[in-house]
């Protein structure tokens, strides 16, 4: 008999946890606010989805998506290959430290966006600028975290690594990198919701094709509901995308320390 009461608890625990309800509740929220606008000004869900649906039975919808995940794709593992190694380093190293700081806090205040121009210029109205925008959306977040992460580990596990007999280089594969590792998680995730918005920035202003330039180009028709099909498809995308990235760290790097991030 307790078992069976405990069944609904569980039942109603797990429905909480599991976002249902809040989604519920926006959905909700959104078509009670869309009956007191126009369809042109805020479509509902139902209006969405049938512009979903559209878009989908002319074929322009997945042709968008597949080039936008590809450019995000590549963008942000650039800026994992670039931040990290540089991240361990600076954070490790006070000489490089004093070096590269300075650089550092100024341009990360300096959105993605303030250099499409100049991308555009530098690498041409093609794939490089964009992915070059990403990288640059992407590097900041990560490198930050994994030096936060590197200045922050015990300085008594390298005085133990050290009386162990360990060399400098020793320690810093042996106790900075893996020390890191929670830190550089977290980075690698904020990386990538910096490389969404990046790409949508850039897919506005110098593309033909991608989900910006679908949300962009919408407005030349008053397809408001294609808009929101936009925005709705990039959240679910980075939604998706962290709860892979969130189940891969909990199982893969769950010896060094992620552990439900």
């Amino acid at each position: 008999m307790k078992n069976k009461k405990k069944r609904p608890v569980y039942f109603l625990s797990a429905i909480g946890k599991s976002g249902i309800i809040t989604w519920i509740l926006i959905i909700l929220i959104w078509e009670i606010a869309s009956k007191f606008n126009t369809p042109e000004f805020l479509p509902g869900p139902l209006a969405t989805l049938k512009g979903l649906r559209e878009l989908i039975d002319r074929g322009v919808l997945w042709d968008d998506v597949r080039i936008s995940l590809q450019r995000v794709g590549i963008g942000w593992i650039r800026g994992i290959i670039i931040a990290v190694p540089a991240g361990l380093l600076i954070g490790r190293f006070k000489p490089i430290r004093f070096l590269f700081e300075p650089f550092i806090n100024f341009f990360r205040f300096v959105p993605a966006i303030g250099f499409l121009t100049l991308f555009l210029m530098w690498f041409g109205v093609g794939e490089a600028s964009k992915l070059m925008l990403i990288t640059y959306a992407s590097v900041f977040p990560i490198m930050i975290n994994t030096i936060a992460a590197v200045s922050g580990i015990d300085p008594v596990k390298y005085q133990a690594a050290e009386s162990l007999g360990a060399s400098p280089l020793q320690s810093f594969f042996t106790v900075t990198v893996p020390g890191s590792v929670p830190g550089i998680f977290t980075g690698i995730r904020l990386g990538l919701s910096g490389a969404i918005i990046s790409i949508v920035s850039a897919e506005m202003l110098a593309a033909s094709e991608g989900i910006g330039y679908l949300i962009y180009t919408s407005r030349l028709y008053y397809r408001t509901d294609w808009i929101f099909t936009g925005i709705v498809v990039l959240g679910l995308f980075g939604f998706i995308a962290d709860k892979v990235l969130r189940k891969i760290g909990n199982s893969a790097f769950k010896f060094y320390g992620i552990v439900n991030q």
